[in-house]
Parts: C-alpha cells; sequence; structure tokens
C-alpha cells in the first residue's frame, strides 16, 4: 500500500466514528428539541436563539427525575409487584416479548457495574485455537460458567456456552478491548511486531541453494566439499 493510502486509511478510521458520533448526538438532540411536551415546562424568559438548548436540558433533567421516581418505586413491595404484572402482561404478546425482554437484558447488563459480567475471557475451542468470549455472570446449577462468544463483525448473533472455570483464560482487557477485536474481525488487534535478524553465510561460502561451494541451508555439505566416491581428490588422476 502507498503513503498516500495508508495515511487516507488511517484518518478515515479515525474521522469515520466521530462522524457517527456527532451524527447520533444531532439526532438525539434534535429529537428532544422538537417534543411538544417541553414547550409547556420552557420559561418565557428565555431568549429565542437559547430555546432548543433549554428545551433539551429541561428534558434530560425531567427525565432523570422520572428514572430516579420509578427506581425509588421499584425499590419497594408494591413496585416490585407491579414489574411483575407487566413483564407478565407483556410476555403474553408474542412479537413484543422478544423486543421487550431482550432491550431489558441489555440496559440491565450495560448498568449492572460489577467487575465479573462481561469481561472477555479466551476459550480453547480447538487445542492450540483460542476465541473470544464474554461473561454473563451466571452460573449452571452444576458449576459451570455461562459465556457469550459472538460472532464477528456482528455482535447481534453468537453462541451461549457452558465451560468448566478451569477451562477459560482471562486476557486482561476491558470490554471495549475486546470488543474492539470482535466487531473489527481482528483487524483492530495490536500489532506485535517481530525483529527478524537475516542470517548471512559464513565467510568463504555463497549460500547458495544448490549448495555448490558453500553450506547448504540443511547444514549438509556442498557438492565442492563433498568427498570423492573413489577415495581420491577431485581432480586428481588416477595413476602416473
Amino acid at each position: 500500500m502507498s503513503t498516500w493510502k495508508r495515511d487516507f486509511a488511517s484518518g478515515l478510521i479515525v474521522l469515520a466514528p466521530l462522524l457517527v458520533l456527532l451524527l447520533v448526538l444531532q439526532w438525539i438532540y434534535r429529537y428532544i428539541a422538537s417534543i411538544p411536551l417541553i414547550e409547556g415546562l420552557q420559561p418565557t424568559i428565555i431568549p429565542a436563539p437559547l430555546e432548543p438548548v433549554s428545551r433539551v436540558i429541561i428534558a434530560m433533567a425531567v427525565f432523570a427525575t422520572v428514572v430516579l421516581a420509578v427506581g425509588y418505586f421499584m425499590r419497594t413491595t408494591l413496585g416490585r409487584l407491579a414489574e411483575s404484572t407487566v413483564d407478565g402482561a407483556i410476555n403474553r404478546i408474542p412479537a413484543l416479548r422478544v423486543v421487550y425482554n431482550a432491550s431489558k437484558l441489555a440496559i440491565e447488563t450495560a448498568v449492572s457495574g460489577t467487575d465479573e459480567l462481561q469481561s472477555p475471557v479466551y476459550i480453547e475451542t480447538w487445542p492450540g485455537i483460542r476465541m473470544t468470549a464474554f461473561r454473563t455472570g451466571k452460573k449452571t446449577r452444576d458449576g459451570k460458567i455461562v459465556l457469550f462468544m459472538p460472532t464477528a463483525p456482528n455482535i447481534t448473533t453468537g453462541f451461549v456456552i457452558e465451560v468448566e472455570p478451569e477451562r477459560i483464560e482471562e486476557t486482561g482487557e476491558t470490554v471495549e478491548e475486546g470488543m474492539t477485536r470482535v466487531l473489527s474481525a481482528g483487524f483492530a488487534e495490536s500489532a506485535h511486531q517481530v525483529p527478524v535478524e537475516e542470517e548471512h553465510p559464513p565467510d568463504g561460502t555463497t549460500g547458495r541453494p544448490g549448495g555448490v561451494g558453500g553450506v547448504r541451508t540443511d547444514g549438509t555439505p556442498g557438492e565442492s566439499d563433498r568427498p570423492s566416491t573413489d577415495g581420491g581428490n577431485d581432480g586428481a588422476g588416477d595413476g602416473d
């Protein structure tokens, strides 16, 4: 790859995720700023240029207040009963229960905050071959660890495997580092350059593949170094 192509690829790798993140944040900002209910909570003394910003701030404050209130309510017996009732009602709907349970599990996983949950590990699937998996924080009744092994680069699919604890090898990486490896199909793995020293032939030898006038690569003598089969020296006559 030429220099300008390599520089362009490096710049694209850095800027593309930032542009995607900015687009997502812009969409969220515009969506929150356009919520009609926020207009009733917005003070009238705010200047017109600052109205969109104030709407976003008010919306985030209202959302945080509602989340904290619901979370406090869930700590009570009545709150747990209400959650169980909602779960049971939604689980009776075939289509919605898949989306509801998947999103609920994703949120629980994201906000769990445990060190063990989702920590990347290595599992040796075949002799000499290992794959990246993630802890789920669950165990089976017989003591096996439940892991999720995602496919690359689409991490929404994968395999749920149950393995013995001694078969798990810790990676010493964060969740972000493990996910980056899987999402990039391994191309984002830090490259470890191994220096290769060029072997030079000894003095007085040519090191040619045929071994003529030198030593072969396997250490056997070349043709000129081999003793003659008739017991004499090369180029010498049989007699007078």
